[in-house]
């Protein structure tokens, strides 16, 4: 059914839609998208209400094809016609780079959903997701149940819910300190390792299990710490209030696709508490609306180091990272001729484009970052210009990562260098750089080379707060470094464009004498 008395009107800015709280739906040649609530995700403009492209779908959308727009239930048609945007050339699609339909989904990322999904790796997906909930009851010790997305599509829909992307797991700790779930999570980890599972660690209380699937892709499946703090429940991403145990333990059985599953024991107070009342209509752009003071608590109890990652992966996996330079800054030229025989560490790699180049001459080198995306692009360029490079994720404002490499440069003597990283850490993460350098360079004697920006020249990098020479030397000394040398100069940004100004410095931390040993 099409009203065309419905003005909407599709551009590079986004959608222009009649204004409303009614959830619609956008299908790029014939496939789903993206969905979105007017009132909520746009602004007012003449005519109605503009809704702006996810940024996660920009790059994609050059070209020419069909949009279509429709109510969640794909009945009413808002428009359907063949739209050209950026170029206008070539195929509209937005697909990953073997083809593969994407969506956008809960989280704002790209990903393969269900809908777009073969019968057969679905059903890998499903087995798969069994076996992660074995491997945790009886090798991690932690009873495991079906939920968020899987659940609602089991108890509302018996299938899975087509805009989905992956499975969501729970756990019901019977502890309720913070400091005893984070312990629980980091065993939890290392039992799923050592069954085969890669593991990736999102929070104190929040891993994705990767599940290789027969189409090329891993397919996420969440695992989520839920407890108790006095009569509040929690249960990570952010939810927070009013749940019972006894709506969670003991479990009860739902069947999804043929395939039996551990389930709260009442499915449907979960769902109530995860959706809201009305969580039986379906919402394909449903955002959770979580208590801000929950939020915080967990915030604080479980989280904190993770809070720019998803913008830097986002620019090292998209478009704009063609624009970064390939070959050594110059900042890494100057420090070149100051290493000696020490191998290198680059702190805050990114690209790779300075490690790789302190390699090409057979330096041992390393490269660390907190980005997954960064640590791709590295490998990948690695392997393809055959340079020895150790990657590894080192994250600064996650104790237990900057100790573990602490210790491991301590008995292996490096050089540390990071070129715009310290323009961009926030005061923990600060600390903890010092910390790493003094646990790495006491005994070894290597430097530490920084090089950051003094001024805000709007870098189109992520925006963090800038420093200044004199309050990284304050810290540098108090963390018990000396510095060597300090230059102050103009300089470029990680895209090679200008800097009014940039401060380079060399630090030393020398052994502590026997004085301070005493």
């Amino acid at each position: 059914m099409t009203h065309p008395a419905l003005v909407v009107a599709v551009s590079d800015d986004g959608l222009l839609v009649p204004s409303g709280r009614q959830p619609l739906v956008v299908e790029i040649d014939g496939h789903y998208v993206w969905s979105l609530t007017p009132l909520r995700d746009g602004r007012p403009a003449a005519g109605g209400v503009l809704v702006p492209w996810p940024g996660a779908l920009r790059p994609h959308l050059s070209g020419r094809g069909r949009v279509r727009v429709t109510d969640a239930a794909g009945l009413a048609v808002l428009y359907d016609d063949e739209v050209g945007l950026g170029t206008g050339e070539g195929v509209l699609a937005v697909v990953d780079g073997s083809g593969h339909r994407l969506s956008v989904d809960k989280v704002g990322h790209l990903a393969r959903s269900f809908a777009a999904t073969d019968e057969a790796v679905r059903d890998e997906i499903l087995v798969g997701t069994r076996r992660a909930i074995d491997d945790l009851r009886e090798h991690a010790g932690v009873a495991a149940y079906l939920n968020y997305g899987a659940l609602l599509g089991a108890v509302r829909e018996g299938r899975m819910l087509a805009h989905d992307s992956d499975t969501d797991l729970c756990y019901l700790s019977a502890h309720g300190s913070p400091a005893d779930i984070v312990t629980e999570s980091y065993r939890i980890t290392r039992a799923m390792r050592g069954r085969g599972w890669r593991v990736l660690r999102m929070s104190g209380g929040d891993v994705k299990l990767l599940l290789p699937l027969s189409d090329g892709r891993a397919c996420h499946i969440d695992v989520f710490a839920a407890f108790h703090v006095g009569d509040t429940f929690f249960q990570l991403g952010n939810r927070s209030g009013d749940l019972p145990r006894s709506a969670i333990e003991p479990f009860s059985t739902i069947t999804l696709h043929g395939h039996e599953f551990p389930a709260p024991r009442d499915p449907e107070a979960m769902l109530a508490f995860l959706y809201g009342p009305h969580w039986r209509t379906p919402d394909p752009s449903f955002k959770y609306a979580d208590p801000a003071a929950g939020v915080r608590r967990l915030d604080g109890w479980l989280r904190g180091f993770r809070t720019e990652m998803g913008r830097w992966t986002e620019l090292y996996n998209g478009p704009r990272r063609a624009a970064i330079p390939r070959g050594p800054s110059a900042f890494a030229r100057w420090v070149e001729p100051q290493l000696g025989d020490l191998p290198v560490l680059d702190v805050g790699a990114g690209t790779g484009r300075d490690a790789l180049w302190f390699a090409r001459a057979g330096r041992r080198t390393g490269a660390v970052d907190f980005s997954r995306g960064s640590l791709g692009v590295i490998r990948r360029r690695a392997r393809r210009w055959r340079r020895e490079v150790e990657v590894d994720q080192l994250i600064l404002g996650e104790l237990r990562s900057t100790l573990l490499h602490g210790t491991r440069l301590a008995r292996d003597p490096h050089h540390l260098y990071a070129r715009h990283l310290v323009d961009h850490l926030d005061p923990a993460a600060l600390d903890q750089l010092w910390l790493l350098a003094r646990m790495a360079l006491r005994p070894g004697g290597g430097r530490l080379f920084l090089e950051f920006a003094i001024e805000d020249a709007g870098s189109p990098g992520a925006a963090a707060p800038r420093v200044s020479p004199e309050g990284v030397r304050t810290a540098i000394e108090a963390a018990g470094g000396v510095v060597e040398r300090l230059t102050l100069g103009r300089g470029e940004d990680m895209f090679d464009l200008p800097l009014p100004a940039v401060c380079r410095i060399r630090v030393a931390w020398p052994a502590p004498d026997s004085e301070e040993l005493r």
